[in-house]
């Protein structure tokens, strides 16, 4: 039996009391990856779930534009910065529901909460890389010798929370300054996370800055599959950032309950598995998750590479996109 298999059948073991009203959903999370989670929540609840898919900081900002008329319940987030975005439309999380996972996952005003965890990583080819010419530090990508050789997906949510953060960690000078190193190095363009590992494998680029989980998904499907990835070597740097994708409620909604309902849904051990199992990343709860082992970076290790940085800081997303944006990467 699959693990994917495994873990749904899990997640039907679940109680719940079934309710009434629908929940729209706008998901900053890919459909390949949430939506099966998504079909078990609905087949144990009887709550049906529309769900709007596009990029994080597409729906963060049309949730913006949207304000209180929006017909959203729940915004499912990729990233920190995307969710700190729209902070101030979500409502209160319920105590009951926070105390589910540790406060280095969750929002300090307890207005979002996180569901699932991964590290920023160095995707690169073993082939066309050695260990000696992997950067020690996120600003080591600025370096000439990767000229014409990196994979960068500009708009994709993760990398934008990862500017947002260097922003904090540094200023915006420096933020701005890493920004046009990178340009300068004339990168190659790519959709998103996954495109950037297939980049690599293709042979169009070296080395690219992306999440941990998406290795182990190329190694599901291929254990031949030509990309290597690990942490910057310098511990502590901001290279190796840890950030939980996250969710909250907008207050604008009349289906709290079916809202907080599907939250609680997606802390419950089984969905935990799910991510932990199918997606590749780490678990924000629950006792006794088993982690697929040798797929991708272990969690032990991401975190010994991390470093020390309030996720809550992030809240500056239009700001972060015209940083990139006058770096010419935009």
């Amino acid at each position: 039996m699959t693990v994917l298999r495994t873990s749904v059948l899990a997640l039907s073991t679940l109680a719940a009391t079934p309710l009434a009203a629908d929940v729209t959903l706008y998901s900053g999370r890919g459909e390949t990856l949430v939506a099966p989670i998504i079909a078990a929540f609905t087949a144990d609840t009887g709550i049906e779930v529309n769900v709007r898919y596009a990029g994080t900081a597409e729906l963060a900002i049309l949730l913006q534009e949207e304000g209180d008329a929006s017909p959203a319940d729940v915004y499912w987030a990729q990233d920190v910065a995307a969710l700190g975005a729209v902070k101030g439309q979500f409502a209160d999380l319920p105590a009951e529901t926070l105390e589910k996972v540790d406060a280095v996952y969750r929002d300090a005003d307890g207005k979002w909460i996180g569901t699932s965890g991964r590290a920023r990583v160095v995707a690169y080819s073993p082939e066309r890389l050695s260990a000696e010419e992997l950067p020690a530090t996120m600003t080591d990508m600025t370096d000439p010798m990767y000229k014409g050789r990196i994979a960068l997906p500009p708009t994709n949510g993760s990398f934008v929370a990862h500017v947002a953060a260097l922003r904090v960690a540094t200023s915006d000078e420096a933020a701005l300054e890493w920004l046009q190193g990178i340009a300068a190095n004339e990168p190659i363009i790519v959709r998103n996370n996954t495109a950037a590992y297939q980049a690599i494998a293709d042979g169009e680029a070296d080395i690219a800055m992306t999440n941990n989980y998406y290795l182990g998904r190329f190694l599901a499907a291929d254990a031949e599959f030509p990309v290597a990835q690990t942490s910057f070597s310098e511990a502590g740097d901001i290279g190796n950032l840890m950030m939980p994708a996250g969710v909250g409620v907008l207050e604008s909604s009349d289906n709290k309950e079916e809202s907080i309902a599907f939250i609680n849904y997606l802390l419950s051990d089984g969905a935990q598995q799910y991510f932990t199992g199918n997606v590749y990343e780490y678990p924000v709860t629950g006792v006794g998750i088993v982690p697929v082992a040798g797929m991708g970076q272990s969690f032990s290790d991401a975190v010994a590479a991390a470093p020390e940085f309030d996720v809550n800081s992030l809240t500056d997303l239009e700001g972060t996109i015209a940083l990139i944006r006058e770096a010419g990467l935009l």
